[in-house]
């Protein structure tokens, strides 16, 4: 290896800084830390670091990396929890395995930092009003190539300000878009001789998103109506690992221990129709095959007479898998509806093809679903998200077009601990519910289980890793359709022509 040719790629000792700084600038302002309004000035120090190195792509390109690569390692540690938990890894072999998939993914920000030199090259300092779009590109991008956003920028408003009602708009990008601008203009603000006014421009924004503009966003969202149907979510806390039979039986009592003093709570509501639904969880329920838990569930069903909702491994006729399923079972004790998870896990749930011979699936290989199924609460409909299912914009907003008045989330987010993921999983559902404009019924193993309504409000959450339940109202949409649900990520792609037109202009030879 030729040291000299190498050092000349790699940027200046303090523009390394710079870039550091700003990613732990953002960390701060991710679950669980939850600084919220770091991310809103937290890139400068990477954007000056940009602008120093604009000379050279390839300097600046690193600079991102740089970022993406403490970025992603600050906020997904947690990914080292259940190989080292569950699996014996040593936890240096785990961290290794982490810090390999960080520097992969970071590249999309490197992408985003050598694409913003090349504009500030051909355009001058006015390009750093461009690096917004060019921004949401590379995440758009990101998504798109690994089916993965997690963590994106906007994601760091779930908790904090109003930056996330934009996503009612244009999704979750649209925040990240907002977000960055406000970073852009700052640095804009630093960098021209009217820097003052600029400045005031600059504060406007961040106080737009910190509280401002919240009423006219409020405008947007529709009120649901009159109850016509109850939810009792269970939070049945259950273990990893160590079930033996006779713990599985104990921990199943305990479901309907909990259903049973939930519904105890609501003998003096007026009648309406109640679902009882159960979590994902390692109880591995298998409804179709297994007779005695099918004779349990109308057993249960009937004598409280409620339906159930709960997760099951599901025969897929056509070969010899199984989907991961939700399975609704009415009083009577026949089976209503079931949903059969789209959005599998990647190397969780399955495994990419080409690599299906040579990598086992972590959990199981389970079939993909294929229908956006619709589950009915009463006069209500719900659609509902797997776990990992929560992640994608596009699912929720389908279910939406389809007449869903709710969205329900079953998560197990016990095999990664008492870790972050907890609530950047929890964001996710955040932005589901402002970008359809319907409240998300979050049912969680061990966490965390809560109410998400229409604007993205987290009520009535439970504590993580305890046993509880809740009980919820359901009602019927008026059936008006955000812009986003209407359009999807048009914004998204708004951004993507724009940063592709003006890379392409820095492509062409100045004229002399």
């Amino acid at each position: 290896m030729n040291l000299p040719k190498l050092t000349r790629y790699l940027p200046g000792w303090k523009n390394a800084a710079l870039a550091v700084l700003s990613a732990v600038l953002l960390i701060l302002a991710f679950p669980d830390f939850d600084f919220w309004f770091l991310a809103w000035f937290g890139l400068i120090p990477l954007l000056f670091g940009i602008v120093r190195e604009k000379e050279s792509s390839a300097k600046s390109f690193v600079l991102g990396w740089l970022w993406g690569l403490v970025f992603f390692t600050g906020t997904c540690w947690w990914l080292t929890f259940a190989p080292i938990t569950y699996a014996g890894f040593p936890p240096v072999v785990a961290y290794l395995l982490l810090i390999c998939l960080t520097a992969f993914v970071g590249v999309f920000p490197g992408i985003f930092a050598a694409i913003s030199s090349a504009l500030l090259r051909r355009f001058g300092d006015v390009a750093i009003l461009a690096v917004p779009f060019a921004w949401v590109f590379v995440e758009f991008l990101r998504y798109w190539l690994t089916g993965n956003n997690w963590n994106a920028v906007g994601y760091s408003q779930a908790f904090g300000g109003t930056a996330v009602r934009v996503a009612a708009v244009g999704g979750l990008l649209a925040a990240s878009f907002l977000v960055v601008t406000c970073n852009a203009i700052f640095m804009v603000s630093l960098r021209t001789p009217r820097k003052y006014y600029v400045f005031v421009i600059a504060v406007f924004f961040f106080a737009l998103a910190a509280g401002g503009g919240g009423r006219d966003f409020d405008l947007m969202l529709t009120r649901q109506g009159p109850e016509v149907s109850r939810v009792v979510a269970i939070q049945p806390n259950v273990p990893m690992s160590g079930l033996t039979l006779e713990k599985w039986n104990g921990l199943r009592a305990k479901h309907v221990e909990l259903a049973e003093s939930a519904l105890a709570t609501i003998n003096d509501r007026p009648s309406t129709n109640t679902t009882v639904i159960f979590p994902e969880s390692p109880m591995n329920f298998m409804y179709e095959e297994d007779q005695e838990f099918r004779e349990f569930v109308h057993r249960f069903a009937a004598k409280n007479d409620v339906n159930v909702l709960f997760n099951s491994a599901e025969p897929d006729t056509s070969n010899d898998k199984y989907f991961n399923s939700a399975v609704l079972v009415g009083k009577d004790g026949k089976e209503i509806a079931q949903y059969d998870k789209i959005y599998l896990l990647p190397f969780g749930e399955s495994v990419p093809a080409p690599l299906q011979a040579i990598v086992p699936a972590f959990v199981g290989s389970f079939s993909y679903g294929k229908e956006y199924d619709l589950l009915p609460l009463g006069e209500a409909k719900a659609g509902i998200m797997i776990c990992f299912e929560s992640h994608f914009g596009e699912m929720s907003r389908e279910y939406v077009r389809n007449g869903a008045d709710v969205i329900i989330e079953m998560t197990n987010d016990g095999y990664l601990g008492p870790t972050p993921v907890l609530r950047q999983h929890l964001a996710n559902a955040v932005f589901r519910a402002v970008e359809t404009n319907r409240p998300v019924l979050r049912v969680t193993n061990v966490g965390i289980t809560a109410y998400i309504n229409e604007r993205g409000e987290v009520l009535d959450a439970a504590q993580t890793y305890a046993e509880d339940y809740r009980v919820w109202s359901v009602a019927k949409s008026n059936g008006q359709q955000t812009f986003y649900v209407k359009y999807g990520d048009w914004f998204a792609w708004l951004c993507s022509i724009v940063t592709i037109v003006l890379f392409a202009l820095t492509l062409k030879p100045r004229k002399p």
